[in-house]
């Protein structure tokens, strides 16, 4: 098993063709087709099906690509170490919601870009949940979500602050100045959704006991911070959301909480995946992380140094 060979299986699978497959790594298509095939000879089983809808992994080659992706990995950072000069460095894979993405990862970026120039962090918002599996099969190299703190097989997960959430609504909404109100109150209500996959979007929608059925509450499905803040303002609807990212729109009045307390609490935290090998670049930022998590705790703004 040569790290060539992986690198060809590796990047089929992510892209479901050997001819896209061989442009991304600059080679040609027989030669990629050669790597998964000596690959596959050298393991004694099939690594991946043609189909007309593309190349797929069997199921020997979804047991594969995580070490897969863990072998390439390691390979590149044992490339880089015997040229550092003991500064972290390297590329980071970071999977989000789109709510943390401005308010809360923006700022660690702002630290690593000046206390660590040569990692290059890359974030991937909107991937929610499915961020987790991400991270397992090696196609992240680590998750921040939203929820209720939860373990995951085979990964490590650290709380690095609690995240309160409002219900927001317009300030001329018929429940924003009800006083408390139930989730019976909720279900006729249309729902905006800022992060749809995310983990407190989930625990949500499952405390007002909303499923699939055909009188459920209209859903707007924005994946948005953005947008879903300005259709509430608009009137149309109530969005559950971090009380971070909307803080200045609360203060000027142009939303408005409704006061319904959830049933759970929500925490952000970061999700990795246990490897025996540490990594330098990853290890930065999930500490830099932490210190800002604390800094917007204290109230704080972060000096940069």
């Amino acid at each position: 098993m040569e790290t060539p060979q992986l690198d060809a299986f590796v990047a089929v699978v992510d892209i479901g063709s050997f001819t896209r497959a061989a442009a991304r790594l600059n080679l040609s298509q027989p030669t990629i087709t050669s790597r998964v095939k000596s690959l596959e000879q050298g393991l004694g089983v099939t690594l991946l099906e043609r189909l007309p809808s593309g190349v797929r992994p069997t199921p020997a080659g979804h047991q594969l690509l995580p070490y897969a992706r863990e072998i390439i990995s390691l390979t590149g950072r044992a490339r880089h170490a015997i040229t550092s000069d003991g500064q972290p460095h390297g590329s980071v894979e970071v999977g989000t919601v789109e709510s943390l993405t401005s308010y809360r990862l923006l700022p660690m970026v702002e630290y690593l870009y000046r206390r660590f120039p040569k990692i290059q962090v890359s974030l991937h918002a909107g991937a929610g949940t499915d961020a987790v599996a991400a991270v397992r099969d090696g196609r992240l190299d680590c998750a921040f979500v939203v929820g209720p703190p939860e373990e995951h097989e085979g990964l490590d997960t650290e709380v690095l602050c609690p995240e309160p959430m409002v219900l927001v609504a317009h300030p001329d909404h018929l429940l924003s100045d009800r006083g408390r109100i139930s989730g019976d109150d909720l279900r006729s209500t249309p729902i905006i959704r800022a992060d749809s996959r995310a983990g407190y979007q989930i625990q949500f929608e499952r405390a007002l006991g909303l499923g699939d059925e055909p009188d459920r509450p209209r859903v707007f499905e924005l994946d948005s911070i953005d947008a879903a803040k300005r259709m509430v303002a608009l009137g149309m609807g109530v969005a559950f959301i971090p009380l971070v990212s909307v803080e200045r729109e609360l203060a000027e009045g142009t939303l408005a909480t409704i006061d319904w307390v959830p049933p759970f609490e929500t925490w952000t935290q970061v999700v990795r995946r246990r490897t025996p090998t540490p990594n330098a670049a990853l290890e930065a930022l999930v500490s830099a992380a932490v210190e800002v998590a604390a800094e917007h705790l204290d109230g704080r703004v972060l000096a940069a140094s």
